[in-house]
């Protein structure tokens, strides 16, 4: 489960870069034809940059919770059963010690 989330993760981060390679790459043919200046498409590629990485952060603090969230769930439900099979073991344990040996060998 961690790796598909880490691969998860990383697919995203790897989509912003790409985006922002694109939008880097749209801009400068914007600015090799005039339809903007350079420091224009600089400041545009740093919005989309920003935008990105806000978007990212959020993503992954959702993620984040999210998980610990299940942990949590998870975690919850274990020590319950942990407390059960306890519980089950005392009560073997407590017959066991009420019943006489018996012995090997006899019918």
């Amino acid at each position: 489960m961690i790796d598909s989330i880490k691969k998860t993760l990383l697919a995203g981060v790897g989509a912003a870069v790409i985006t922002k390679e694109k939008a880097e790459a749209v801009f400068e043919e914007f600015v090799r034809q005039g339809r903007i200046s350079a420091n224009d498409a600089r400041i545009m590629a740093g919005k989309i940059s920003e935008q990105g990485r806000r978007e990212f952060d959020e993503a992954s603090s959702s993620l984040q919770e999210k998980i610990r969230e299940l942990l949590g769930r998870d975690e919850a439900g274990v020590k319950q059963r942990l407390a059960a099979l306890e519980s089950r073991v005392a009560l073997l344990e407590h017959k066991l010690a009420a019943e006489p040996p018996t012995r090997t060998g006899e019918p």
